[in-house]
């Protein structure tokens, strides 16, 4: 079964390099069309520059060649997985994006545990509860979380428990100048996450609960779940392992759609915590115009979209095996 699941993965994963080919080409012209180039921002930062300082510039970085050789020489990069180099941070763009990777990498996986766990539950428990006061605080709880912008909410919590209660740090991913390893490395960081990923998980975690409950509903009615009850299954039986396995499968397609969407969320939340992950860099390269780096951020960006679509397909064969069997039919057939 594994072995099969693999096979359908490294399937998904082929027939996603024309997607991440597309998303590649349309992401190069659109940067392009924003006015300016790393001359003009290295020339105001200077003060000022002559036309052959700008020239100069603009040769080192093949700015000044026609926009169908700088496409076709950066095509040919990517296919060899290299991103070019950015002058801002005089490093190679591979290199800065692998090593800020790692940071929201964490905020993401700690983001989406939390917005999809506790929309579930809530979710669940608020179609169990359905017309009771413990679903209308859920529902209200979900709507003003949904509304509420994410820089808000950061500087809402930092003001709480940062500066009123200090609880928790306000920016950074570990103290400054400690040289702390192992378990009190990762305490540290883990200290450090707390805010930033609750912060980037409210607004997920209110479209997961009412995803959940409206799916729970529905399921709810269902002809099985009546069937059940006229068998005299106890009814924690009937929504746990009856209704729960059904309905929580549109969250998990949501939770893969949402993976992109969470990364532009990512900008907002690193910028206002200090968070140093692919966020803040991206915040960063587009104020000084580092299309090498933007392109970069983006082309990894399509990868993990593709990668975690073809993860949340496994998953839904565990949580519901008859989605494999169905698979196994359809590729006989």
């Amino acid at each position: 079964m594994w072995a099969s699941r693999a096979r359908y993965v490294l399937g998904r994963l082929i027939h996603g390099l024309p997607i991440i080919l597309a998303i590649v080409v349309v992401n190069f012209f659109l940067i392009r069309l924003a006015p300016g180039d790393a001359a003009q921002v290295m020339a105001g930062e200077s003060g000022a520059a002559s036309p052959e300082y700008m020239a100069q510039i603009r040769a080192q970085f093949g700015l000044d060649q026609p926009l169908y050789v700088q496409f076709l020489q950066y095509m040919k990069n990517i296919l060899v997985f290299d991103m070019g180099y950015s002058f801002r941070h005089a490093r190679g763009v591979a290199e800065l994006i692998f090593d800020r990777l790692g940071a929201t990498a964490l905020l993401m996986a700690a983001s989406m545990l939390i917005s999809v766990g506790v929309g579930i539950l809530l979710g669940a428990i608020a179609a169990v509860r359905d017309r009771t006061w413990t679903a209308n605080l859920i529902v209200t709880f979900a709507i003003v979380t949904y509304a509420t912008p994410l820089f808000w909410v950061g500087l809402m919590l930092i003001i709480a428990f940062s500066i009123h209660l200090p609880w928790f740090p306000t920016s950074g991913i570990s103290v400054v100048g400690a040289a702390d390893t192992g378990l009190r490395h990762v305490l540290d960081v883990a200290h450090h996450l707390v805010l930033p990923a609750l912060t980037l998980s409210f607004f997920y975690m209110a479209l997961y609960t009412r995803l959940m409950r409206s799916s729970m509903l529905e399921t709810l009615r269902m002809d099985f779940i009546n069937t059940a009850r006229a068998k005299g299954l106890a009814n924690g039986k009937i929504v746990y392992r009856h209704a729960l396995r059904n309905a929580i499968l549109p969250v998990l397609t949501m939770a893969g759609v949402q993976v992109s969407s969470m990364l532009g969320g990512s900008v907002i939340v690193e910028s206002v915590f200090g968070w140093p992950g692919l966020g803040l860099l991206a915040f960063e390269a587009l104020f000084s115009r580092d299309l090498n780096l933007l392109l970069g951020i983006f082309f990894l960006s399509s990868i993990l979209v593709v990668i975690t679509n073809a993860i949340v397909d496994v998953v839904y064969t565990i949580v519901d095996p008859r989605i494999e069997l169905r698979r196994q039919r359809h590729v006989k057939s």
